[in-house]
């Protein structure tokens, strides 16, 4: 990454920009294709996923322990129970698991 700093920091707000702005200059009205619309309303899930389940096996000191809270988390969640109660319990599990496997 040797070079002017500055080059980088444009190059890069201009693309987010562009992101930003191209869908709101190219599309004027309501999207009426089901899939595409569709396509869109799930993109932010799919990206938050993207971003998290990486990060709950990275981020404790075994893998084995990210999984068990995982596991945990995704069947709590099914069973109804809401993010406060489901993080708390996730975060238990690993802290249990840790010091028994550590």
């Amino acid at each position: 990454m040797r070079g002017n700093i500055y080059i980088y920091i444009a190059a890069m707000s201009l693309v987010s920009f562009a992101v930003r702005v191209l869908p709101l200059t190219l599309i004027r009205g309501q999207i009426e294709n089901r899939f595409i619309r569709s396509f869109l309303y799930y993109v932010p899930y799919v990206t938050l996923a993207v971003m998290t389940f990486p990060a709950i096996v990275e981020a404790t000191q075994s893998p084995v322990a990210g999984l068990l809270a995982l596991t945990v988390g995704v069947a709590l969640a099914f069973l109804g129970a809401g993010l406060f109660p489901v993080a708390v319990v996730c975060c238990l599990v690993v802290l249990a698991a840790e010091l028994i496997l550590c």
